[in-house]
């Protein structure tokens, strides 16, 4: 079976989400802060797995010069510029790709140029066909051949952590609820997903839901902001919910470094654990709720009444809410420049298709006429009814809306001739040209 890379944008958008992960730690600093450039130069003495590329190293200049354009433009600044020879066919043929990709699959070890020597030891490659390693690595890259296994070794160096300042480092994670009446009828499960400021302990937000998917968590997210602010770091699990593309986009918006937890080492969530330990300790075992929103509104007033108000061992057993009190001179707060409700929205890419529809979730919707074959960035609330128009997006531009697709009404809508009323010439019988 023949495989096809992902299309340009895909690659775009990994590059700019890779950009982003190398200088999240340093844009949110004042330019000329002390420790920024000795910060950048020691990332570009690192190596790594670079999108599209085989390089290894991204220079110095090239970190200075992607968090200037952060800086001057947001996370659009850090997509890479459109290629030269974009639309061009490419030199390496289908067939040729087919064996690159057998020869990484069968032996996942072997180098890039270790799979090039196999395919041409094959004796399949045209002596006018060019193997050149960077394209080798972005065609496995995108195949999702290039990634390293997960380590799990057992003997790292793990310390206990604290950051100094609320809103330094904010941690979230998922506890599974008890049983709840949904929509009245029959018990159903529920997940407790919360976040905890490093610093103080305080709980930015918590609240039980139905799920404990993406599109869950967003809303919760999008409350502790409210409440608490937008932090630096967001420390989470590697949980789908974690590790998806959506998430990615909306912290490199809101300028917050994504933190994953290292995969089977639980340690680093030390601090939420311990909260949920309290909440089965001291909030389910007293409390008796039958319906999910009976159940949120008793347990914000028992976070609000009881756990920011308890003396805590972690923080010199001062209360979160004191320690709150003394450390939160540097948050930032969502002011009004700060859109959140647009931050918040989903983007998903799609084609329009030649009769002016994309498809989302099962459902049909009408894009502007000029867009059609077009690749297009819808944008979206995922808990909207379907009925809501979604955002279109080109280039970086706004192309109006995409309204659900009324197929009984569009049968109703005059179409134009496609002959231009200029080009015809009617004769009258006295001669004259009407």
């Amino acid at each position: 079976m023949k495989r096809s890379p992902a299309p340009d944008h895909d690659l775009a958008e990994e590059i700019a989400l890779f950009r982003y992960g190398l200088i999240a730690d340093v844009v949110r600093q004042a330019p000329g802060s002390s420790g920024v450039y000795a910060q950048l130069r020691r990332k570009a003495e690192e190596q790594y797995v670079i999108p599209g590329s085989s390089k290894k190293h991204v220079a110095l200049e090239t970190l200075r010069g992607w968090v200037k354009a952060y800086r001057k433009r947001g996370f659009a600044g850090l997509y890479p510029k459109p290629r030269s020879d974009r639309g061009r066919p490419r030199n390496i043929p289908s067939e040729i790709v087919d064996l690159i990709l057998n020869a990484k699959e069968e032996s996942p070890t072997l180098t890039v140029k270790q799979v090039i020597g196999a395919v041409h030891k094959a004796g399949h490659v045209p002596a006018d066909c060019l193997l050149p390693e960077s394209t080798v690595h972005r065609l496995l890259h995108r195949a999702g051949l290039m990634v390293k296994a997960a380590d799990t070794g057992t003997n790292k160096d793990r310390r206990q952590f604290s950051y100094a300042w609320a809103g330094e480092l904010m941690m979230s994670d998922v506890m599974h609820g008890p049983a709840l009446l949904y929509e009245g009828r029959r018990k159903r499960k529920t997940y407790l997903i919360a976040f905890i400021d490093d610093a103080t302990r305080v709980i930015t937000h918590a609240q039980f839901c139905w799920s404990e998917n993406t599109a869950t968590f967003f809303p919760v997210f999008k409350k502790a902001l409210q409440r608490r602010g937008i932090p630096l770091r967001l420390y989470v699990d590697n949980g789908a919910a974690y590790r998806s593309r959506q998430l990615e986009l909306l912290c490199a918006k809101l300028g917050v470094t994504l933190v994953h937890a290292r995969p089977y080492q639980p340690q680093g969530k030390g601090k939420i654990e311990r909260f949920f330990r309290t909440v089965r300790m001291q909030f389910l075992n007293q409390v008796h709720a039958t319906s999910i929103d009976e159940m949120n509104q008793r347990l914000w007033a028992w976070v609000e009444g009881e756990y920011h108000l308890s003396p805590h061992r972690g923080i010199d057993n001062e209360t979160p809410l004191d320690r709150w009190a003394q450390v939160a001179a540097r948050i930032k707060t969502v002011g009004p420049e700060i859109d959140l409700d647009d931050l918040f929205l989903w983007e998903v890419k799609r084609q329009v298709r030649t009769d002016r529809t994309v498809s989302l979730n099962g459902n049909l919707y009408e894009a502007p006429a000029e867009l059609v074959r077009q690749n297009v960035t819808l944008r979206y609330d995922p808990g909207a009814p379907t009925s809501r128009p979604l955002q279109v997006w080109h280039k970086n531009a706004r192309f109006g809306d995409a309204k659900p697709l009324d197929a009984q009404a569009n049968c109703l809508v005059k179409r134009e001739s496609t002959t231009p009323k200029s080009t015809l010439d009617f004769t009258r019988l006295d001669g004259n040209k009407e």
